[in-house]
């Protein structure tokens, strides 16, 4: 019922939303006599960020155009390498003219993105930055909402095997880069793949900022997942889908709930942040106020999370911890890190992560205990919170460095 009340709260705000842009619009624009009005910039700030408070967030694109590669400008294409029913595997690719001189051979990268609430769009800067020096693929998965429910149920053991079978389908050359909650089910992947002795598995896995052992230095996400009874989340967060969508009854933990709950755990820093755009906006600084439109078209886009799923992370990931006591099995087969010998392992972590603490992502070392040494480097990024680690200044000069020679020096 809750859902249904969320779709008819958004069919009620928008009309504010449309009025509120219009206003917005009206007192700004200089071909509009109002603009020239005295407090005309208040108004239309105040305009601007009631419409941005009240619209709805749809998935944004990558939108990565160009990138520089051995001093050239290369014209990036979107292209879907594979389509499964949760989620597609992209790959961008670099466009040359047909007589230019070839690029030098590059690594291929698999960046698996989070099925935590943000769409894999959170990884644009990632990306940019990875297409630097290496070819390019990223999981992006789909809004839950929008997967009809003859496709059936999507679990945690599930999202393992799809990153089975994308290692697979662009291995034995591949290096593993996973971001904050695909550090658990990556390392399950290679872990089988290990086991099986499977030929494809990649050269390198690079995690950062994930969820490996949750037990070390716990944070708030942490801590609700381990105060609240397993009961407790499957009767307060999950809902069914409203028939307005293709994934009409299927069982989600709903994007709007997801973001209720980001927002809550920083709320006087939104509440600031808001507050400066309005001014950035009445002070004519447009370069401030873009900023602020970028960064929440993209943390207020959000999509729902198969039901499933999400419980089977918060019992396996943040209740049993069946990945580093070992008890972990998917589909009845035994997750055994210590049988990985041939991956080489790079673990990152900030100083100032408040979602997963600095730890969380090092216990890897200890579970891998058939790696060379030699094959294992861990990064503590000082003065680095969760999303600095993968998008910013931080990532782009003190970061990525450290992976691409990673990547280089086990190529």
């Amino acid at each position: 019922m809750l859902y249904q009340l969320h779709e008819l709260q958004r069919a009620m705000l928008n009309p504010m939303t449309i009025w509120a842009e219009a206003g917005a619009k009206l007192y700004s624009n200089p071909f509009s006599p109002m603009a020239h009005t005295p407090l005309s910039r208040r108004i239309a700030a105040g305009f601007e960020l009631m419409y941005r408070l009240g619209k709805e967030y749809e998935k944004p694109q990558f939108n990565i155009q160009t990138v520089k590669c051995e001093g050239r400008e290369i014209s990036i294409c979107e292209e879907i390498v594979e389509t499964k029913p949760f989620c597609r595997l992209l790959h961008f690719r670099k466009l040359l003219p047909v007589e230019s001189k070839p690029l030098k051979p590059q690594p291929k990268v698999l960046v698996v993105a989070p099925l935590s609430g943000h769409h894999a769009t959170l990884l644009r800067d990632t990306v940019r930055t990875l297409l630097q020096d290496h070819e390019v693929y990223i999981t992006d998965w789909i809004d839950a909402r929008m997967v009809p429910l003859s496709e059936g149920e999507f679990h945690l053991d599930d999202y393992v095997h799809y990153c089975i079978e994308f290692m697979q389908l662009l291995g034995p050359d591949l290096h593993v880069v996973s971001v904050c909650q695909p550090t658990v089910p990556v390392m399950a992947a290679v872990s089988l793949m290990a086991s099986a002795n499977d030929p494809k598995q990649p050269k390198t896995m690079t995690m950062m900022g994930g969820p490996i052992d949750t037990r070390k230095s716990p944070t708030e996400v942490n801590n609700l997942a381990t105060t609240k009874p397993f009961s407790w989340f499957e009767n307060n967060v999950i809902y069914a889908v409203p028939h307005t969508y293709p994934g009409y009854l299927r069982k989600v933990y709903p994007g709007f709930l997801q973001h209720i709950g980001f927002v809550s755990m920083n709320p006087d820093k939104h509440m600031q942040s808001h507050y400066d755009f309005y001014l950035h906006l009445v002070e004519g600084d447009g370069e401030s106020a873009e900023a602020h439109r970028r960064f929440y078209d993209e943390y207020n886009a959000v999509l729902d999370m198969p039901a499933e799923y999400y419980l089977d992370t918060i019992k396996t990931v943040f209740q049993e911890h069946a990945l580093p006591t070992g008890t972990w099995k998917v589909r009845g087969e035994p997750v055994k890190p210590s049988d990985i010998k041939q991956v080489a392992l790079f673990t990152i972590e900030g100083e100032l992560d408040d979602i997963s603490g600095p730890g969380q992502t090092e216990a890897a070392h200890k579970l891998c205990t058939s790696i060379p040494k030699g094959k294992k480097q861990h990064f503590l990024a000082p003065e680095c919170g969760h999303y600095g680690i993968f998008s910013g200044r931080r990532w782009r000069e003190m970061i990525y460095p450290k992976i691409r020679e990673f990547i280089a020096a086990n190529a």
